[in-house]
C-alpha cells in the first residue's frame, strides 16, 4: 500500500526501479565516465568499465544509451555471459535478430557479415557485455578478433566490457594481451562520495513530486555510511525511512529514525 506517499507530496514511490532513461541520475562524479564512453563509440573505439556492486554502473550504460543517437548506432545489450564460446555467439546472434548457425565459425561469420553490413548504412554496432569478469577464457580470447576488422585498419563494432574490479586484471593477463591492447579506454568508477549520495536521494525525491527537504544532512550521511553509497542500499533505506515517518507523522527524518530504520526491520508498514 501507498498511504505513506500522501505525507511528502509524492505522486509515486520516489526510490523505484522503474525510471525512465530521460529521468535517470547520474552523479556529477560520473559524467566524466559517461563523456568518455560517448566519446570512445564515436571514435569506433573499445572500452573497459568496472566498479564495485552498486556504484553506478548500470546508471552509466543507461546514460550512455541515452546520449548514443539511434540513427548512427545500434546497441546490443548481452548479460548472460557465463556460456561456452559458442553458444556466446549464438546469444550474440539472438540479440542482432539473427538466425544461429550450428558452429562456432559460422556463427561469428553470420555476426561479422551482419556487422560490416550496418557499417554500409552508416550504423555504428555497440556490444555492451555485462558482468564481464564472469566471461569464460576461450570467449575472452576470441573476442579480441571481433575488436578488429580488415587488417586492423576498420573497426568492426564497439566492444564495451562493464564488470568487477578484478575483469582489469583478468584482461592485463599476458594470455589476453590482444584484446587488452585493443581496449584504449579503461574507466574505474570509485566509490560514491556523501555529496554523491545527498545529490541522489534529493533528485529522487523532486522526480517523484517533493521539491522540500525531507532528509536532513545529518539523515543523508548515515545513510551514506550504512550503504557505503550503494544505490540499491540506499533506495531501501530511504524508503523504510519515509514510510515509517509517515506513520509517526514526522516532517523531517533526522539520523535518529535512520537508526531507527537500521536497528529495527520489524516494524509493519502501512
Amino acid at each position: 500500500m501507498t498511504r505513506w506517499l500522501a505525507p511528502w507530496a509524492l505522486r509515486e514511490p520516489p526510490f523505484s526501479k522503474e525510471v525512465t532513461d530521460n529521468d535517470l541520475w547520474v552523479p556529477s562524479s560520473r559524467a566524466g565516465a559517461v563523456d568518455r564512453l560517448v566519446e570512445t563509440c564515436h571514435d569506433r573505439g573499445h572500452a573497459l568499465l568496472v566498479g564495485e556492486p552498486g556504484v553506478g554502473k548500470t546508471c552509466v550504460l543507461r546514460a550512455l544509451r541515452h546520449r548514443l543517437p539511434k540513427d548512427g548506432f545500434r546497441l546490443t545489450y548481452c548479460h548472460n555471459v557465463t556460456l561456452g564460446r559458442r553458444d556466446f555467439y549464438r546469444h550474440v546472434c539472438l540479440a542482432l535478430g539473427l538466425t544461429p548457425s550450428a558452429t562456432a565459425a559460422a556463427v561469428f561469420y553470420a555476426i561479422s557479415t551482419h556487422v560490416a553490413e550496418l557499417g554500409q548504412d552508416k550504423v555504428h554496432p555497440v556490444l555492451l557485455i555485462d558482468e564481464a569478469h564472469l566471461l569464460h577464457q576461450d570467449v575472452l580470447e576470441h573476442l579480441h578478433i571481433m575488436a578488429n576488422y580488415e587488417w586492423d585498419s576498420r573497426a568492426l563494432l564497439s566492444i564495451i566490457l562493464v564488470g568487477l574490479p578484478e575483469t582489469k586484471q583478468r584482461l592485463a593477463l599476458a594470455k589476453n594481451r590482444s584484446l587488452w591492447s585493443r581496449i584504449h579506454t579503461r574507466v574505474a568508477l570509485p566509490e560514491a562520495t556523501p555529496g554523491d549520495t545527498a545529490e541522489y536521494i534529493a533528485h529522487r525525491l523532486r522526480r517523484a513530486g517533493c521539491e522540500r527537504e525531507v532528509f536532513n544532512s545529518d539523515s543523508i550521511a548515515l545513510i551514506h555510511e550504512q550503504s557505503q553509497g550503494r544505490l540499491r542500499d540506499t533506495d531501501r533505506i530511504a524508503t523504510d525511512a519515509l514510510k515509517l515517518a509517515a506513520r509517526r507523522k514526522l516532517r523531517v527524518i533526522d539520523r535518529e529514525l535512520i537508526a531507527r530504520v537500521m536497528g529495527d526491520a520489524d516494524y509493519e508498514d502501512d
